[in-house]
């Protein structure tokens, strides 16, 4: 039998499904995130724990664009046996990743997020300024305008949202970088008559600056808790990994590579 190919740095849940990689199904995380329901959500996990490939399901889930054809996606997944499918398609997304925002001075920082953001005005043909308070508003402005447009409110997905910030720690443009980001979270993400809810994830959670300190509606989850826990792999499901592609012998010298997490209670390896 020719086996299923592994997405090795593949982070686009389409592209995974489409090409019927080997995926390892962490759907119930739609579920989750629809039974907690929290205006803000920030999802703060280690690198390489598939944050942005559970983020891109998310907004394939939800995505009011392409509806049907991303209902496929779904098919035969865990949440496709849930109530919560009634939420499939629903929703105008904007949908951001900054961990490419990688640059060692302000300028350049501003102006990579100013292509960032405008490649999601451009779906809509719309132009963004790129004066900075543009910038700073420019998800709360785009939000109105789909809540227009689809007379829906909006979902917010904000992937790595801390790398900029730690990227300005180390290039020494920290004081620059925390002002213009805690105004734009907070612009987009409190007191926004047009959001729905939003999810973030990062490695870490700034507190020292208190960049959420104007976010009373924010819940955080992170690896001390027991929610949330569809990052990593599970013990049984590296083993049915292992047994898939008939290397059940190496479950011992996989477990010293790459276990050794807990989240939760959870043991967890690395993806």
């Amino acid at each position: 039998m020719i086996k299923k190919s592994l997405p090795v740095g593949i982070d686009d849940f389409k592209k995974i499904i489409e090409k019927n990689y080997y995926f390892i199904d962490k759907s119930m995380l739609i579920d989750e995130v629809l039974n907690k329901r929290s205006e803000v959500t920030l999802l703060s996990r280690p690198r390489r724990f598939e944050k942005t490939l559970n983020m891109s399901m998310l907004n394939y889930f939800f995505n009011i664009d392409d509806k049907d054809s991303n209902k496929k996606l779904f098919e035969g997944l865990a949440i496709s046996n849930t109530d919560k499918m009634k939420y499939m398609g629903e929703y105008p997304v904007i949908y951001i990743n900054l961990k490419e925002i990688k640059v060692n001075n302000w300028d350049l920082c501003l102006n990579k997020l100013h292509l960032l953001l405008q490649n999601e005005y451009d779906k809509y043909n719309l132009t963004l300024e790129k004066k900075r308070e543009n910038q700073e508003n420019a998800i709360l402005d785009l939000s109105k305008f789909l809540y227009e447009k689809y007379k829906k409110k909006v979902i917010i997905l904000i992937d790595e949202y801390d790398t900029p910030l730690v990227t300005a720690h180390s290039q020494g443009y920290y004081d620059e970088a925390i002002f213009f980001f805690r105004n734009f979270l907070s612009a987009a993400l409190k007191g926004n008559p047009y959001l729905e809810f939003s999810v973030l994830t990062g490695i870490l959670r700034v507190a020292k600056e208190s960049i959420f300190s104007e976010l009373n509606n924010l819940a955080v989850s992170t690896i001390l808790d027991r929610d949330f826990n569809h990052f990593g792999l599970t013990e049984e499901e590296v083993e049915d990994l292992l047994k898939y592609y008939e290397l059940e012998y190496e479950l011992e010298e996989v477990k010293k590579w790459y276990n050794g997490y807990k989240f939760g209670k959870k043991l967890v390896y690395n993806p």
